[in-house]
């Protein structure tokens, strides 16, 4: 028997309420989720249908949005954001797991359809996850995705992080 890994996850914090950063990223660091080509970010059919999931995330679970997202070759970059008080289903669903729920519904269903489409995929075992503590911190974070998005898919493909610095991008306030 293998001994039980520690968790990653806060301790000191319950995942059942508040914004937070996680990046999920694909096993072996493998590009499933498309190509950069000329700048551009290209979605592969895996990658489209993960845009889908993000941008449907609340049809699935009611307490949670997805505020902002970055898709990149080998991962994902998203603010989530929990509001226990609008949870209406799954109650003996442990409060503490709800994001880890989150990410676990659109891992299966990612895996799901790639497994259905005949496509070989697969993610990373964990994910990385950061407890946005106030306003200051979502922006600062909504900004480097913005600014990640843009070097990625908008003009001005490989300038520094410096020529975006005056763009700012106020993400559901506190």
């Amino acid at each position: 028997m293998q001994p039980k890994r520690k968790s990653p996850r806060a301790k000191f914090h319950n995942y059942s309420n508040g914004d937070y950063f996680v990046t999920i990223c694909t096993s072996n660091k493998e590009h499933y989720f498309g190509v950069i080509n000329k700048g551009e970010m290209c979605l592969s059919m895996i990658g489209k249908y993960c845009k889908i999931q993000l941008d449907n995330i609340t049809n699935h679970y009611p307490y949670a949005s997805v505020l902002l997202y970055v898709i990149m070759p080998n991962h994902i970059h998203a603010i989530i954001s929990i509001d226990f008080e609008l949870r209406t289903h799954e109650p003996c669903v442990p409060t503490n797991s709800l994001l880890s729920r989150v990410v676990a519904g659109l891992k299966r269903s990612v895996t799901i359809f790639a497994n259905e489409n005949r496509i070989e995929f697969g993610w990373q075992s964990r994910f990385y996850d950061h407890i946005i503590r106030d306003a200051k911190d979502r922006n600062e974070i909504a900004n480097r995705l913005a600014w990640c998005n843009s070097v990625v898919v908008g003009p001005g493909y490989g300038r520094n992080e410096e020529d975006y610095e005056h763009r700012r991008y106020d993400v559901h306030p506190l």
